[in-house]
C-alpha cells in the first residue's frame, strides 16, 4: 500500500492572465498568492505540510476582470487533479500538471521524511535536536541583505544567520485543527429584493462581491455557495425572501433549511439564519410582512429546530429620517414605532416573546446596530456550537474571523485559541520543550494571525520580515526602564528618518535583519523565556488591533506593507509599548496553583482603556502622515534612505 504523500509546495507558472487562485484540499481552502518577484507566478509554501486524504485536489482559478465593460463577468473556474493523476506524474518529489497553458508544480516531502499528523492536547511532542545555548552576555548579529540572499513569502529576505525552519511536525497551529473541521461560517440571509442585504452583507463582512440582491425577484439561487476572495471565512447562501403572491418560495427555503440540518459533517450545516425585513414607514402603505413570511414564522420552530436565527429589521435610517421630519418633538417615536410595528408583530406570529432581533442599517455615515447583530450572531454561535471540554470551537472561530467590524471578537478568540493550547504553562515548556523559540513563536504568530483573518494574500503578516521586526520588538522587553524608547516627538523614525508626509514609511534595516541569539535557543524552563513569549503575545494582539482600525475603511483592499509598517511603527517605543514592557519586566511567577502566566498575558491583552490607546495611534498616524496611501504597497525597507 502506497504511502501517503505530503504536499509542502504549490507552484503555478505562465499565469499572467490569472486574477487570483484558491486551492481545496480535505474540504479546507488556501489562498495562493502571487509571486512578488515574478508576476506570472503563483506559490505557497506550507510550513506544516499537507496530507493527501481524498481522491482529488481542486484548484479555484479567478482570472482578470475584461476590459470591455460590455462583456459579462467570469465565474471562477475549478480545475480538479485526481490523486492517481498526481502519482503517476510524479518525479522524485515532484508532480507537474497543466492547464490551459498554466504550469502547475506540486512538491512533496521525500517518502523517508513522512512523519504522524500533529498529536492532539496532551500527548507528548517530538524532539528536535538541543540546539546549542547562547552565553550570557548574548550578542545580534546584524548584517545587510546580499545578493546571495533569497526571498521568501511576503516580500521576505531570508538571511543565512536566521535560524532555518525547523521540524514544526508536533507544532501543528490549533487554528489550522479548528479551521479544518468548519473552514468558514454558513449563512442563510432571507429577504425580498431591495431590503437592503446586499450592504449588510458587504458591511459586516467587508467584502465587495456578494452580489445578494439580484436584479430581478426569483434569480437568487438559494443552493448556491456565495464566497468571496476578499474574506475566506465566510459562505452565505441567498434567499429572494417572500414576494407577494409567491408562495412557492416558502417551501424552497423550508426544504433547503431541513436538507441542512439533516447534514452529519458541521461544515455543511447552516450556522446562522438572517431574516431580513425592511421597517414599514408610517402612512407609506408598506407591509412588514407577506403572507408567505407569516406562514412561515407561525411554523418557524418546525422548519429552523435549533437552527440560530436572528430576525433583523432593514433600512432603520429610513424610519429616523421620516420620524425627524414628522414627529421631530417626539423622541420616542422611532423606539415605539419599532416595539409596536415591527417586534410585536414579529413575537405574536411566532409566539416567541424572547426572538432574536436588531434593528439595522447600513447607509455609510448613517450605520445603526451592525455591531449589535454581529456580537447577538456570535453570542448565539458561541452557545450552540462551542464544546464544553475547549475554549474555543470550530464554528465560533469561523464567525469571528468573517466579521470585519469589531475586533473586541477578534482579541477575545485569539485568547481563546491560545488558552486552549499553546500559551498554557508557558513557565514549564509543557507544550515547547525541545523546539527552538523560533519555531515555538512561529506557531504562536501563525495561531494569531489566522483569528484576525485580514485581506491578505500576499501573506505580508506571515512574512518573515514582519516575524523579524515582532522579534525585535520583543528584544525591548529585556532593557531596563531607564533606557526605554520614549514616543517620537520630533518626527522622525529610529535612526533619525524623518516621518514626512508622502514620504514612503520607512522602518531601519537593522530591525528587519538583527535578532538576538535567543530565537535560536532550545526552549526550556530557563529566566527570561516567559518574558520573550508574554511580550511576543501581547505585542503583535496590539499591532494588529491598530492595524485592523487603521484599515477599516479599506473594504475589500489587499493589506499592504505601508499599512503594517505604519501600524507597527505606532506601537513600537510608544507610551503603550513601553507601559506593556514595564508591566512584563516586574511580573513575578508567584503561584504554582495555576498558570499565573496565562492569566497575565489574557489580563494585559484585554485590559480596560486598549480602544482609547488605540484610537491615540491612529490619531498620531493621521497627524504625522495625513496625506498617506494605504493601498499603495512598498517594499519592506527603502535600503538607500536606511543607510
Amino acid at each position: 500500500m502506497a504511502l501517503p504523500l505530503k504536499l509542502s509546495y504549490i507552484e503555478l507558472q505562465n499565469a499572467n492572465n490569472i486574477e487570483s487562485v484558491d486551492f481545496e484540499l480535505n474540504d479546507a481552502k488556501y489562498t495562493i498568492a502571487r509571486n512578488q518577484e515574478r508576476s506570472d507566478t503563483f506559490s505557497k509554501k506550507f510550513n506544516t505540510p499537507l496530507t493527501l486524504e481524498t481522491e482529488s485536489l481542486s484548484f479555484i482559478i479567478s482570472r482578470k476582470k475584461q476590459r470591455c465593460p460590455c462583456l459579462s463577468p467570469v465565474d471562477p473556474e475549478i480545475v480538479t487533479i485526481r490523486l492517481d493523476d498526481v502519482r503517476s506524474k510524479l518525479n522524485g518529489q515532484e508532480s507537474l500538471h497543466e492547464w490551459n497553458k498554466v504550469s502547475i508544480k506540486l512538491r512533496f516531502l521525500p517518502q523517508t521524511q513522512l512523519t504522524d499528523t500533529a498529536p492532539s492536547p496532551g500527548t507528548t511532542l517530538s524532539k528536535k535536536p538541543e540546539a546549542s545555548m547562547p552565553t550570557t552576555e548574548q550578542r545580534d548579529v546584524t548584517r545587510s541583505p546580499s545578493a546571495h540572499d533569497t526571498v521568501g513569502s511576503g516580500g521576505a529576505t531570508v538571511l543565512p544567520n536566521m535560524p532555518a525552519p525547523g521540524n514544526r511536525e508536533g507544532l501543528r497551529p490549533t487554528t489550522e485543527e479548528l479551521f479544518e473541521q468548519c473552514p468558514r461560517f454558513r449563512v442563510l440571509v432571507v429577504g425580498k429584493s431591495g431590503v437592503g442585504k446586499s450592504s449588510l452583507i458587504n458591511r459586516i463582512f467587508g467584502v465587495e462581491t456578494a452580489k445578494v440582491a439580484p436584479e430581478h425577484p426569483g434569480e437568487a439561487d438559494i443552493e448556491r455557495e456565495i464566497t468571496s476572495p476578499e474574506n475566506n471565512r465566510l459562505i452565505l447562501h441567498d434567499s429572494k425572501g417572500f414576494e407577494p403572491g409567491d408562495g412557492g418560495n416558502y417551501e424552497t427555503v423550508k426544504s433547503f433549511i431541513e436538507k441542512r440540518r439533516k447534514m452529519s459533517d458541521i461544515k455543511d450545516q447552516l450556522h446562522a439564519v438572517w431574516l431580513c425585513f425592511q421597517i414599514p414607514i408610517p402612512t407609506h402603505g408598506e407591509r412588514l410582512l407577506e403572507d408567505a413570511a407569516e406562514s412561515f414564522l407561525q411554523v418557524r420552530n418546525d422548519v429552523l429546530g435549533n437552527t440560530l436565527t436572528i430576525v433583523v429589521f432593514t433600512k432603520h435610517d429610513r424610519l429616523v429620517s421620516f420620524m425627524r421630519q414628522r414627529m421631530r418633538n417626539d423622541p420616542g417615536a422611532v423606539l415605539r414605532h419599532l416595539q409596536e410595528d415591527c417586534i410585536q408583530p414579529i413575537q405574536e406570529f411566532t409566539g416567541d416573546k424572547n426572538i432574536a432581533h436588531v434593528a439595522v442599517s447600513s447607509k455609510l455615515k448613517h450605520e445603526y446596530g451592525l455591531e449589535e447583530l454581529i456580537r447577538l450572531t456570535q453570542e448565539k454561535v458561541s452557545k450552540s456550537f462551542t464544546s464544553p471540554e475547549n475554549e474555543v470551537s470550530a464554528v465560533p472561530l469561523a464567525a469571528a474571523g468573517a466579521q470585519r467590524m469589531l475586533p473586541t471578537l477578534k482579541v477575545d478568540l485569539s485568547i481563546g485559541v491560545g488558552r486552549q493550547r499553546y500559551w498554557r504553562a508557558l513557565g514549564s515548556s509543557a507544550n515547547f520543550q525541545g523546539y527552538t523559540i523560533w519555531d515555538c513563536l512561529h506557531v504562536i504568530h501563525t495561531d494569531i494571525v489566522l483569528v484576525w483573518n485580514f485581506y491578505d494574500p500576499c501573506q505580508y503578516l506571515d512574512s518573515e520580515n514582519f516575524r523579524n521586526l515582532m522579534m525585535n520588538m520583543v528584544d525591548k522587553v529585556d532593557a531596563t526602564a531607564g533606557s526605554n524608547h520614549q514616543p517620537s516627538r520630533s518626527g522622525t523614525l529610529d535612526g533619525g528618518v524623518p516621518l514626512v508626509a508622502l514620504a514612503p514609511v520607512m522602518l531601519p534595516l537593522s530591525a528587519f535583519v538583527t535578532l538576538g541569539q535567543w530565537v535560536s535557543a532550545t526552549y526550556q524552563r530557563l529566566q527570561g523565556v516567559p518574558t520573550k513569549f508574554m511580550a511576543y503575545i501581547v505585542d503583535l494582539t496590539h499591532v494588529l488591533e491598530i492595524l485592523f482600525s487603521l484599515t477599516a475603511g479599506m473594504t475589500a483592499k489587499k493589506l499592504t506593507r505601508t499599512a503594517i509598517k505604519l501600524a507597527y511603527k505606532a506601537y513600537c517605543g510608544s507610551e503603550w509599548m513601553n507601559l506593556t514592557h514595564t508591566d512584563i519586566r516586574s511580573f513575578e511567577c508567584w503561584s504554582t496553583a495555576r498558570d499565573v502566566v496565562l492569566d497575565k498575558i489574557t489580563s494585559m491583552i484585554s485590559s480596560d482603556g486598549r480602544e482609547a490607546r488605540v484610537s491615540r495611534a491612529i490619531a498620531s498616524i493621521r497627524e504625522s502622515m495625513p496625506s498617506v496611501d494605504l493601498e499603495k504597497d512598498e517594499e519592506w525597507v527603502d535600503e538607500e534612505a536606511s543607510q
